[in-house]
């Protein structure tokens, strides 16, 4: 039987059904919004032998039909998930996971299908709720239900579920995910928002999730199934916790007490707690006398937060750690920086590209492409660990999105700045934050490298540790490890000195009130403001000159009808001037054309070239060019690429010339002055007026002239050479009918040209189809 609640979100229906599909799965929701669809599945299984964590598992799958596509890989169906996928995987995790039941260790798998995709109801929301209302009405225990709303910033004014154009004309673009009592999860992008803004986002996004808890509920009320019982982890006694306290609880303070470094602190706990084993174990079990341990560290480390206002390292609540900045440490690179903060150090590299490196999506977004990437690398080495170095991970991808939204909003245009950039940051060492050092790194070495951004961008992590009891708590400002994993939040924020660029909120309690985030809010931008001016000292501005190892990118724009003859006959213009010039030339469509080398001579070079192919010649103008073709009757010379004219054997010279080969040769470099241009476009050329005005003299910097392509025409000519005929005696014509035959005349008293005017097998001027003959 199938049954649809539904709510109005925003002028627009969303829909919860049951019942139409996958009737096998512990719980199963269709959610539309629009026209997009999406259905999420939940089912669980018993623990694992062994387990002693909860084993959530949360796949987004995005299918390409959706969007009325087919893949664009090899084997034309979907694969490994695109970058998109794995960060709503992660978004829907996040909201979900603080919300199963302690010692609940059961495999959780949910997965979220994307069925139907209108392209401007975003599909990530949806999953959220859909995983929330799978798991309510199944047997999982599990403490939602969970609303989910997109909130936009468009024309100064916040805006509910905003379309995906709203969301790029947008200022903001966040996501908040809240029980009915706190807000569990915040993930968000905008262009410099202030601080007061974001927090009214989440207020108003607070306010609609209502309704969509409401919603579940009803589902709840009507379709939900009883919860299934389990067995938790077991919890240490009393009296192991007591015996543990005494032999070891004074020494773990010391520990905290003296502020010891993360490796010097970490060795050091390892053997109190080999010691317990060892001393307890014949009395208690080796796995709850490790739980017990943990949580006496914990206990400690957060009531010495609470209690005496200091933490692990000795540092007060906002206190920031030590910083060290470097820029240009790599010489061949295009831009490099060193960000450190304590023990967390990370070297971020900027390379630029030409345009053609852009990376191409393949996503039911309709974005197609993006000029800007930062990708985050996490090697062992960097907390001292081995293991296997592959691919990289969810969260690695996760960091280095986050980064790469904090920075896009001051990247310069593609029309002020028309490079791909790639950044990539290596982190060398880790305690707490490398995600946020990412981004200030991510500023120097675009500053190094010369990239004209609008203002340096820098992160902080912000910490929380709550006495759930008592509901006293601290904020922390720039959190190391061990706060992160023994605290209830990891509130990252970036931003300008103007505004936020991105933030992201996690938290491991039931959620987080307003009080808390207004608090974080302020907190974290007196640490952004500080690290900033740290940045500044280094770096004040970004470098006025490129490296020399980096492409000079020149721009120009060409007539939309001149596209053809830049690329020429499948491609061989353009890619022998790439290769000649050695640069790169990316066409838009538009007419824009980018030419990038890592040679500024070459790329002029390039530039002028093109800027020769798509000018149209005029009468009087004076070239220099060379003889590409000596006949009887003439010579050819090419004055621009791709552009040919004759010069007739008596406008070679002043005096009388017997032969062509007596005054030039194929090769030689020759002014002449362009005499005439007939209605096709052939150019008539004399040496003998240039002569006649005196020295010679040119009437523009000239363009140089590109080798012809091997087997094919000059650049952006027709095809010169005779063409193969069609099988009927008939050879295809590209330009405007022959003109040869005996009773042609080019004006009065000039003698007709006719086939027998070119030698055998000599080529035709201008264009297929046309001959030369000779003058009188």
């Amino acid at each position: 039987m199938v049954e649809t609640f539904s709510r109005n979100i925003a002028g627009r229906t969303l829909s919860l059904e049951v019942g139409r599909f996958a009737e096998q799965a512990s719980g199963a929701v269709l959610v539309r919004y629009g026209d997009t669809i999406v259905l999420v599945s939940v089912c669980t299984a018993q623990p694992r032998e062994g387990v002693d964590f909860f084993p959530l598992t949360v796949d987004y799958e995005e299918r390409h039909y959706a969007v009325g596509k087919i893949p664009g890989s090899f084997f034309r169906r979907e694969g490994r998930p695109p970058e998109n996928a794995i960060l709503s995987s992660r978004l829907t995790d996040r909201c979900l996971r603080p919300l199963f039941p302690k010692g609940f260790r059961n495999e959780v798998q949910v997965i979220a299908t994307v069925l139907s995709a209108d392209q401007e109801n975003l599909p990530e929301v949806l999953s959220i709720v859909g995983a929330s209302a799978a798991l309510c009405i199944s047997e999982i225990p599990f403490e939602g239900p969970v609303g989910a709303v997109r909130i936009g910033y468009v024309n100064d004014e916040l805006t509910v579920n905003p379309t995906y154009a709203e969301i790029q004309t947008g200022r903001l673009d966040l996501v908040v995910a809240g029980t009915s009592e706190a807000v569990v999860m915040v993930e968000a992008g905008a262009k410099e928002v202030p601080e007061e803004i974001v927090l009214e986002a989440m207020r108003r996004g607070q306010e609609v999730n209502q309704e969509l808890i409401d919603l579940q509920r009803e589902m709840v009320r009507k379709l939900g199934k009883p919860k299934a019982s389990y067995t938790p982890l077991p919890s240490p006694t009393p009296e192991l916790e007591a015996q543990l306290a005494g032999l070891v609880k004074s020494r773990v303070e010391d520990l905290f007490v003296q502020g010891a470094a993360r490796g010097e602190r970490n060795v050091a706990l390892d053997a109190l707690e080999s010691e317990a084993v060892e001393k307890l174990g014949e009395a208690h079990e080796k796995s709850a006398i490790k739980e017990a341990f943990e949580k006496l560290v914990k206990s400690v480390m957060r009531t010495r937060v609470l209690k005496h206002g200091k933490r692990a390292d000795g540092r007060g609540p906002e206190e920031i750690r030590p910083i060290s900045i470097e820029v240009g440490v790599l010489p061949r690179t295009h831009g490099s920086g060193v960000f450190r903060r304590g023990q967390t150090q990370v070297l971020t590299i900027a390379t630029l590209g030409s345009m053609s490196m852009i990376q191409n999506l393949d996503t039911l977004t309709p974005e197609a492409s993006k000029r800007y990437m930062h990708h985050y690398n996490f090697p062992p080495y960097s907390v001292g660990e081995v293991r296997r170095v592959g691919n990289p991970g969810r969260r690695e991808i996760g960091h280095g999105a986050l980064a790469e939204r904090a920075l896009e909003p001051v990247l310069p245009s593609e029309e002020e700045f028309p490079y791909a950039i790639r950044l990539v940051s290596e982190v060398l060492s880790s305690n707490g934050s490398t995600s946020m050092a990412s981004v200030c790194g991510s500023s120097l070495a675009l500053m190094d490298a010369g990239v004209p951004i609008k203002a340096p961008v820098a992160g902080v992590a912000m910490g929380l540790i709550m006495d759930e009891a008592t509901r006293e708590y601290a904020v922390l400002t720039d959190i190391q490890g061990v706060e992160d994993f023994q605290g209830d939040m990891d509130f990252k924020v970036a931003g300008t000195a103007e505004g936020i660029s991105a933030l992201q909120l996690d938290v491991k309690v039931k959620g987080i009130d307003f009080t808390v985030i207004s608090k974080t809010l302020s907190q974290a931008k007196r640490g952004r403001m500080f690290i900033l001016d740290k940045m500044r000292e280094a770096i004040p501005l970004p470098r006025t000159a490129l490296s020399p190892y980096a492409p000079r990118m020149l721009k120009l724009n060409i007539p939309v009808d001149k596209i053809g003859a830049l690329i020429g006959p499948g491609g061989r213009t353009i890619r022998a001037m790439t290769a000649e010039y050695k640069v790169t030339i990316d066409v838009e469509s538009d007419g824009t054309v980018i030419v990038g080398s890592s040679s500024q001579e070459s790329a002029q070079l390039a530039h002028r070239a093109i800027m020769g192919l798509v000018k149209d010649p005029e009468v009087g103008e004076i070239y220099t060019g060379k003889v590409t073709r000596i006949m009887g009757f003439g010579a050819f010379v090419e004055i621009l690429p791709g552009k040919e004219g004759l010069v007739h054997i008596s406008e070679l010279a002043e005096r009388r010339v017997e032969r062509v080969e007596d005054e030039v040769k194929v090769g030689d470099e020759v002014t002449v002055m362009i005499t005439e241009v007939d209605r096709m476009g052939r150019l008539n050329l004399s040496r003998r007026a240039v002569y006649a005005e005196g020295a010679p003299r040119e009437g523009g910097e000239q363009a140089p002239v590109p080798p012809r392509p091997e087997g094919g025409p000059p650049f952006g000519g027709g095809d010169r050479d005779r063409r193969p005929d069609d099988g009927q005696g008939q050879r295809p014509m590209s330009g405007p009918p022959r003109r040869d035959g005996p009773d042609f005349r080019r004006g009065p008293g000039q003698q007709g040209r006719g086939p027998g005017d070119r030698g055998p097998g000599g080529p035709r001027f201008g264009g297929p189809g046309r001959d030369r003959g000779p003058r009188p």
